[in-house]
Parts: C-alpha cells; structure tokens; sequence
C-alpha cells in the first residue's frame, strides 16, 4: 500500500511537471503578426522616401523595431510573390512563378509551407484572407484561413501566427474612370505631387499619383487598427509585428515589372520588449541589410525557435544565431517575372549594392505589350496613347519600345532605372560580374522556365523540383544557347546554326529566340528559320520562326500563326501563340491577322486567359 501510494505520487508530480513545462514552453513562444498591404513599394511612403506621404501608424511600429531599407519581393505580382513567401523558395526552382496559374504544382519533397511548421509546433495559425498561391496547399498549414480568421479564436495561452491581408491600395483601386476624375479631388495636392521622370506630366497622371497616396494614408490607418487590437487584447509586449508590402506598387510600369517600383518593398518589424533578447539591435533603427521574401518564412520559424528545413531557400535576418552584423552586409536580392495574366515575357534581375543587372531573355516582349488587367488604370491607356500619337520623350517612350538583352543601372543615383549602363565601357567589369552571378543563378536552381510553360505543365508539374534535377543538364545548355545574344552575331552564328539544326526542339526553340533577338543582324540565317517555320515538329517553334520573319521582314508571319493557333489542343501553348501574334500585331510592321474562331478548338476558345487575347484582337 505504502509502495503504491508512493507510486501515485511520483506518477502525479511528473504528469504535473510535464504540464507545468508544456505551458511555460507555449508561454516562452512569441506571436507574430504579418500586416501585408497589396501594391506597395517603398517609393511612396515619407518614411522611406521624400517623394512619399506620412504613414503614422508604420512610423509609431517603426519606433519599437526597425525599418528595413533594403527589403525585396522575389517577384512583382501577386501570385508569384505570395507563392514565395508561402514557401520559403525561388518561384522558377519550384514552378510557381506564372501569374495567374494554369495548374498548381506541389511544394518541393519533405517540405511544407512554413506556416505548417509554427502549427506542429503548438501555434494557432491563421490568414485573413487572400491567400493566391500557385501551389498545393495541404490542411496542415492553417488553423483557419478566411474573412473571420482572427487570433482572438485560439486556446488560452496558445501562442498565434496570423497573417492579415489589407486590399486598400490594390491595383483594382486605380481602375476609375473618367468621371471620378472630374468629380471627386484628392487629397494629396495633385499638383505638388512628385511624378517619376518616365512618366508623363499629365492631368491623368497627376490624380493617379495623389490617388495612390490617398490610398496609402488609407491603407495606413487601417494598420492602426490591427495595432489597436492587439494592443486591446495586451498582446503588443509579446508579439512581432511584421508590416510590408506584397510586392511593388501599380502606377505604370511598376506591378508585374522587375523595376525597383516593382520589387523595392515598405518592412517595418516591431520588436516586442519581452523578446528584445531575440534582435541584436536598438529599437527604432534602420538597417541597409538586403532582405527578400525567400528569407520571410526562415526568419518566423527562427524566431518562434523552431529549425529551418534545409530545402528552404532563404535564411533569417531575426532570431537566435542571427548575427547582425553579417546581416547588414548582406547585398544581394534575386527576382523573376514570366507570363503575366496573357502577357508573355522572361526576365531575371540581380540587385548587388547600389547596381541592378537586367537580363531580357525576350527582349522582343517589350514592356508596354498589350496587358488587359493594366490597361484598365487610366494612366496606363494615356500611355500608350501619347506614346502612338509620338508625344513622349526617350525615356517616356522606352516602356514601348523593344529592350535590350541587359540593362545594368546604378539605382542609388537612378532610382527610376532611366540611363541603361550596359553600353557603357566604364563599367564593363561590372556588367560582367553581374551577368556571371545571375547566370550561375538560374544554372542552380535550375530555372524551369527554360522550357516552354505548356511543355512543363504537361511534363514536369507533378514533381517540378525533381524535373528539374533531372533535366539540370539540358537547362544548362539552353540557358548557354539564350546568351549567345550577348555576343557579337559572327562570333555566335556558327552555335546558332548549330542548334537551329538540334534533333532537341527546345535548343531549336531558344536559338531561334537568340535570332530574333538578334533582328536583321541574323538575317543571313533567313533560309533556314523560313525551313523551321514550316517542317517543325513543335508548334510553338513554327511559331517562333514566324515571329523573327516578321521582325526581319523576310515573311508575313500571319498565315503560319494563324495555322498554329488552329492546331493546338492545348490552351497554354494556344497563350503563347496568341502573345506572338499581338506582338507581330503592335509592335512589328503592324501586321494584320483575320482570326477565325470556330477553327480554335473549343477548350483552347473557352479559356479565360485566352478570351482576354481574342477579345483584344477583336474575335470575341
């Protein structure tokens, strides 16, 4: 009797103490708060920029944390920017990098979006509300994720990750019209605000840039109020508030653009006092260390204590072992942007210190190509109207024009990327370092977009991550067929011919693109491509041979797209031909194309993304 009621008490003590610790450890876990505004980049926020209004409320969190003058979205659109932070990896490594998505691919094996983590771990865990991923979301990642998702619905004393999602300054907001112009003033003096150099100072633009800033002293109110609330519920001492935007901002030229006003984001973090311990540095200070979405997720999970999956991309800036020291010399940001809604393109960048490497891997794809959801905004059809009507000046009218294969700016003198430094002899060490960084880049990933989308849907979106390793190799070489339009054409033509004649459709499909980069400088290559454009076996490389006829002039490339579009089944590779087609339409010798739509398959017609090109080409 003795020995069981000492046993009894053992058995109590230790269930107690394991209880007792279960809750000191829960207690001992800080909260952490993402307070994310829609289309925001730095540029227009007095507290990263003179040209910006005052945001009081960012400015009062700035004061217990820190500002981060060098924070980076990946990308510079909403998909692809959340599916990175989400998931902690490079969008092109992962195939999650298309805006809008076509089919959703799977997180990277043995990986989880991040939040998942913070839950096994004991977090609440929640998202009010957009989520826009391009990828398989498991039923692990959130406690709830809706319009109602508050922190305020966990246990008592369960430690919370909540994600809070503000719309006010979202790129819809700028789709007024007319009337509104006329009728309702801003508040922000449309007359002394600041217009940047590459647009033009108009009325339209004028009310567009107080609009937006109206919208941004909007927007920071209701930061405020997600404070107020937390400071309501006594959660400000042990809570990290995260503010930024979740990606650039949308005056023309910015959102869907690996511009810095497309990829420079807003980050404050407030420290609480409790976990002071946690940031080696001083409230209310400002560090210059390069930050990017790939390091968001790592730098909650170190925070909240919890280890980092190695398949992550990222690493901490905040958090036990964070050395800020080494923090603040980092300099470094990577960014991407393909397919935009309908609107094809491909574009890496680099930023390293006050430098910004531009690769165009399609320089034909010129910026102002017809985007239906940004030709909604005012400002952008002014554009093209004054741009069509030869009433801008060079650097205005460069958005419309076709680009060249780098750019390379000093961003801390150009903020507005006006003067291309690629050209410039005196920094061709730069350049060059530059352009080895970017291309080592997207050799180890490795970039997935160098196949066509269509081809990786069909073949590599059940294990992008996987097909990719698989097909490193092959990647490799294409990325070193897309640069040979880096060269001089005569040092390059002897590979080109090369693989314009490869038995692998996809160096056929890259050398071809390397041509019409190239323009009448490849037009000795004419017979050959005029050959490609007829026997192919891919359609999409038909279509590609057509596009450089057309910009030589060598050939009227409507009959072979046309013929093309007709054949295809599939609606992305029907996407893809439909942006040669706009593009031989608006920006080379205007030619003209007589789309018959009962000859387009009726799954290809009946696609949303499609029906926005056959609309802009009058078919529907």
């Amino acid at each position: 009797m003795c020995y069981k009621n000492l046993f009894s008490i053992i058995l109590i003590t230790i269930l107690t103490f394991s209880s007792c610790n279960k809750v000191k450890n829960v207690n001992e876990q800080p909260n952490i708060v993402w307070i994310t505004s829609e289309d925001n980049s730095k540029h227009y926020m007095k507290l990263f920029d003179e040209n910006g209004v005052k945001t009081p409320h960012i400015e009062k969190l700035a004061e217990n944390g820190i500002v981060f003058t060098r924070a980076f979205s990946n990308a510079p659109v909403c998909s692809a920017a959340r599916s990175t932070l989400i998931s902690g990896c490079y969008g092109p490594r992962i195939a999650s990098h298309y805006h809008r998505k076509s089919k959703l691919v799977p997180m990277p094996k043995e990986l989880e979006m991040f939040p998942a983590y913070l839950r096994k771990a004991g977090y609440y865990t929640t998202n009010k509300h957009k989520e826009d991923y391009n990828i398989i979301k498991s039923d692990s990642v959130w406690d709830e994720s809706s319009k109602q998702a508050s922190w305020r619905n966990r246990a008592e004393n369960q430690p919370f990750f909540h994600v809070f999602n503000i719309m006010t300054t979202h790129e819809s907001r700028l789709h007024f019209s007319k009337k509104r112009m006329k009728s309702k003033s801003t508040i922000t003096n449309k007359d002394s605000v600041f217009i940047q150099p590459n647009h033009p100072i108009t009325e339209t633009f004028k009310y567009t840039n107080a609009y937006y800033r109206d919208k941004i002293v909007e927007m920071d109110n209701e930061v405020g109020e997600v404070i107020s609330q937390l400071k309501e519920d006594g959660l400000l001492k042990n809570t990290f508030v995260f503010y930024f935007g979740d990606h650039g901002g949308v005056l023309p030229g910015s959102k869907g653009y690996l511009t810095e006003t497309g990829l420079h984001v807003p980050l404050v973090v407030s420290i609480p006092e409790k976990y002071k311990h946690l940031v080696n540095e001083k409230s209310g200070s400002t560090t210059n260390g390069f930050v990017s979405f790939i390091d968001f997720g790592a730098t909650v999970l170190n925070i909240a204590g919890i280890k980092i999956p190695k398949e992550i991309d990222g690493k901490p800036f905040l958090g036990k072992n964070v050395d800020f020291k080494e923090f603040t010399s980092r300099d470094e940001t990577y960014s991407y942007s393909d397919r935009l809604d309908e609107k094809y393109d491909m574009v890496r960048s680099l930023r390293k210190g006050k430098y910004k490497y531009v690769r165009n891997y399609q320089p034909f794809n010129f910026d102002g190509l017809m985007n239906n959801y940004r030709y909604r905004q005012l400002a952008y059809k002014e554009w093209s109207t004054l741009n069509n009507d030869h009433k801008l000046n060079k650097v205005q009218t460069s958005f419309f024009e076709v680009k060249q294969p780098e750019f390379l700016y000093n961003v801390e003198d150009d903020p507005f990327e006006t003067t291309n430094l690629a050209t410039n002899p005196k920094f061709l060490e730069t350049l060059t370092q530059m352009r080895e960084k970017l291309t080592t880049w997207v050799k180890d990933m490795p970039d997935l977009s160098f196949f066509p989308e269509h081809y990786l849907i069909q073949h590599a979106f059940n294990n992008p991550v996987e097909f990719g390793q698989q097909h490193k190799n092959e990647i490799q070489n294409y990325i070193d067929i897309a640069n040979l339009m880096l060269l001089d054409f005569e040092l390059a033509k002897s590979t080109i011919k090369k693989s314009l004649n490869s038995n692998d459709p996809w160096e056929r499909y890259w050398a071809l693109i390397v041509c019409s980069s190239f323009g009448e400088s490849a037009i000795e290559l004419t017979p050959i491509i005029k050959q490609i454009s007829i026997l192919d076996t891919e359609l999409v490389n038909k279509v590609r041979a057509a596009e450089f006829l057309g910009i030589v002039k060598a050939k009227n490339p409507s009959e072979i797209m046309l013929k093309a579009l007709y054949e295809t089944n599939d609606e992305i590779e029907a996407l893809l031909i439909l942006n040669s087609i706009v593009l031989m339409k608006d920006g080379f010798s205007k030619y003209s194309f007589s789309i018959e739509l009962e000859k387009i398959a009726v799954n290809v017609s009946g696609n949303k993304v499609v029906k926005q090109r056959l609309s802009y080409l009058k078919v529907l």
